[in-house]
């Protein structure tokens, strides 16, 4: 096993205050595209006259809901996708009482389905949906039917466009949210960051609350903060988490 996965699995194995924060590239290994790389939906989607940042910005989506979510549905409310070695390691060291939490930046919901139980989503979530006018609920199944039949998914209760629970460009995070992650990070012994550039405020500032000397970057590229790094791992998060849970 490689020198630095066996100081990572130490630090694991002496610790019970563990928290992971991550980014898309904790997805892309289960086939969801991540935005900014360069074969990222920033970089590859060009067919709608405007950049995609400015198609997921709350002035666009209530301007033309109907290119919003043609453009959502194609590129990211992606339906069917599995967890993968990451997700399943870091529910694993919450149930065995070693993760205490995991902030993601993730939208996609993949963290709950393989298993944990304490998420934080920094940017929403695909699977909520609200009705903008009575706030009924949907599930992401009724969106997407929502979108293939009527371009824009409506309420069924009252005809309303049925919006997602994502944070949209001009949209502020959610403030509850904001200070259960701080709290997670400010407390943490270690502090795991995973498939992040970043680059992406704020939520990228968070790694500024965490006030321990066990900061772990494991990302395929470098980022702003690798001099910061206890632990530097440039490899598949999915290949070094699985590695150091294997035998928990």
């Amino acid at each position: 096993m490689d020198e630095a996965i066996l100081k990572l699995k130490k630090m694991i194995e002496e610790s019970d205050n563990i928290v992971f924060f991550g980014g898309a590239g904790v997805s892309t290994e289960s086939g969801i595209p991540d935005f900014r790389s360069e074969n990222g939906i920033y970089n590859t989607v060009h067919q709608y006259g405007v950049s995609p940042e400015t198609i997921l910005s709350h002035t666009f989506f209530m301007r033309k809901p109907e290119v919003f979510y043609d453009f959502y549905k194609s590129t990211i409310a992606v339906d069917g996708a599995q967890p993968n070695a990451a997700h399943k390691a870091l529910a694993k060291l919450e149930e065995v009482g070693k993760l205490k939490a995991v902030v993601t930046q993730n939208i996609d919901g993949l963290h709950q389905k393989a298993g944990s139980k304490t998420v934080y989503e920094l940017h929403g979530t695909i699977a909520k949906n609200n009705c903008m006018k009575c706030g009924k609920f949907y599930d992401l199944a009724y969106v997407v039917k929502g979108i293939e039949e009527n371009k824009v998914p409506r309420c069924e209760k009252c005809g309303g466009i049925v919006k997602p629970e994502v944070v949209l460009y001009e949209e502020g995070l959610d403030d509850w949210t904001i200070r259960k992650s701080v709290e997670a990070i400010s407390k943490a012994d270690v502090l795991i960051i995973g498939g992040t550039s970043l680059n992406v405020y704020p939520a990228a500032g968070f790694i500024n609350y965490y006030h321990g000397d066990k900061l772990v970057l494991i990302n395929k590229s470098s980022t702003p903060y690798d001099s910061q790094a206890n632990l530097l791992i440039h490899d598949s998060i999915g290949k070094v988490l699985g590695a150091c849970v294997a035998d928990l």
